[in-house]
């Protein structure tokens, strides 16, 4: 991707259409709205921040780098005229603006920040862009569209990772589960469904931010590119898939299971399919015959020696919970979690739920939801069962069923500078119901007893102090943090 190009056409020319004088355009990039998101009853209506210091490494570094500052001036510069000339008219618009940028040889722009992880009040702006140079004025909103594309996403994919983990850490609580499996209690199913590798990557490390369980590798990949760490980011299981399983022909279903359980994963846990025909004998005939095989496999270096079952199709509530309308009696009327109790037993804990043995369990990655998920856990609570017997798959059902305008993400200016004079300017449309009004000149964020706050109409001294930081400046990264801290800042619900 040329990072020249990676703009709306309307983009091309506004360098010519700001006033004449133009110095500085000053923006921000802020959650407006969260009426349209799909979130729980008691969502506190803040906002997770997280994907800016990627897209500073990845685009405004070394893409930058990479494919403009790096590559002769005549070549990306003749690139852009065509561009322009092909699809806007002939000479539409000059170039001059692009030499000297590449002549300047990194991008004068300066980014201030809050910390990656905080929680973020709706209206309040995450971070702010300026321009550090008065002939690269035009460049500030330039970039615009390539960070709304870029950063909007991972923000809500791990605010409503958030909404996952405070729904499975109120069961978790309710029931007595143990707190410590939570982390791993919601697995990112989602590679397959989102729109391209680098966005699955991107939108991973948003439910990275608040679980371990995944099996986007590329996520785990770009926070520690990008990010860094100390510690491990992501973590997954050997599992099967259903060409695994017909591959081994229906006949010989269970001879599958017996060498995936006793010859390949003879310890550690092992994730099965089960419905690639008839999910209810697996979990009723084959779990029973082979009971000795799964109470017998080996506990790996910590611990762990699980055979989890997973369905893969049907009602997700009525194959985990039971079906109150099937035959009486019947496994259908059960659930899974019943059947598996009655073959394997388990505990209870203190507030008298019952957990599975800890030799086996279930994980369910169908069109997972937050509602759905609530839903499952609500049946389990009703039935007696602690809420980690089970592990959520959130696909792209969830981190692709959601846009820009799930949290009303937009880059507004606020400020600009004519002729040496500021300017604080806004946007108010008579026709809209406020949620498009936008902050006035210059900002500053405090942090406050209801969380960060915003304050406008600041002096170029008073925007100074506050909570934003500068991140980014010349093309430097000029303060980074690791996904660690980000969350630590998380846990702390800072």
């Amino acid at each position: 991707m040329n990072p020249l190009t990676a703009i709306d056409f309307y983009k091309a020319d506004h360098r010519r259409q700001y006033p004449e004088g133009t110095e500085y355009v000053y923006s921000n990039f802020t959650p407006r709205s969260s009426r349209l998101a799909k979130v729980l009853d008691g969502f506190d209506d803040r906002v997770v921040f997280v994907g800016l210091q990627g897209y500073i490494n990845r685009v405004l570094i070394d893409q930058w780098k990479r494919e403009f500052f790096d590559k002769p001036k005549a070549e990306v510069v003749a690139k852009y005229k065509r561009r322009m000339d092909t699809s806007l008219g002939e000479g539409a618009i000059p170039v001059d603006h692009i030499e000297e940028l590449h002549d300047l040889g990194f991008l004068p722009l300066k980014i201030k920040a809050l910390p990656e992880g905080s929680r973020v009040n709706i209206r309040v702006p995450m971070f702010t862009v300026i321009n550090t140079m008065t002939q690269f004025y035009w460049l500030t909103n330039y970039i615009e569209t390539s960070i709304s594309a870029e950063i909007w996403k991972p923000c809500t994919t791990a605010t409503i990772a958030y909404e996952y983990k405070r729904l499975l850490t109120e069961y978790a609580l309710k029931t007595g589960a143990p707190l410590d499996l939570v982390p791993i209690q919601a697995h990112d199913f989602s590679f397959r469904g989102m729109s391209g590798a680098e966005d699955a990557a991107q939108a991973g490390i948003g439910h990275l931010t608040s679980f371990a369980g995944t099996d986007s590798v590329s996520a785990i990949d770009y926070a520690e590119d990008y990010y860094g760490s100390n510690d491990v980011i992501g973590v997954s299981v050997p599992a099967t898939e259903h060409s695994v399983m017909c591959m081994g022909t229906k006949d010989d279903e269970i001879e599958t299971f017996r060498r995936l359980i006793n010859e390949l994963y003879p310890s550690g846990i092992v994730s099965i399919v089960s419905d690639t025909w008839d999910f209810w004998k697996v979990i009723t005939e084959f779990a029973v015959t082979l009971k000795e095989d799964i109470l017998k496999r080996t506990p790996n270096a910590i611990g762990l020696a699980k055979t989890v079952f997973r369905p893969d199709s049907g009602d997700p509530v009525k194959i985990i919970c039971g079906d109150d309308n099937a035959p009486a009696g019947s496994p259908e009327n059960k659930g899974a979690v019943q059947c598996l109790w009655e073959t394997f037993g388990g505990t209870e804990t203190e507030q008298g739920y019952k957990l599975l043995n800890e030799r086996v369990g279930l994980i369910y990655g169908d069109s997972i939801t937050l509602e759905r998920a609530k839903a499952i856990l609500e049946g389990l609570e009703r039935k007696g069962f602690a809420s980690t017997n089970i592990v959520f798959g959130v696909g792209s059902y969830t981190y692709q069923f959601m846009t820009r305008d799930t949290f009303g993400f937009a880059i507004k200016a606020t400020w600009g500078q004519v002729n040496g004079e500021g300017r604080d300017i806004f946007k108010d449309p008579k026709t809209d119901d406020g949620q498009k009004r936008s902050a006035a000149g210059l900002l500053r964020i405090e942090k406050t007893e209801n969380g960060y706050e915003l304050f406008d109409r600041q002096t170029e001294e008073t925007e100074l102090g506050g909570e934003l930081k500068t991140v980014f400046e010349d093309g430097k990264l000029v303060l980074a943090t690791t996904f660690d801290e980000i969350r630590e800042r998380l846990e702390l619900n800072n």
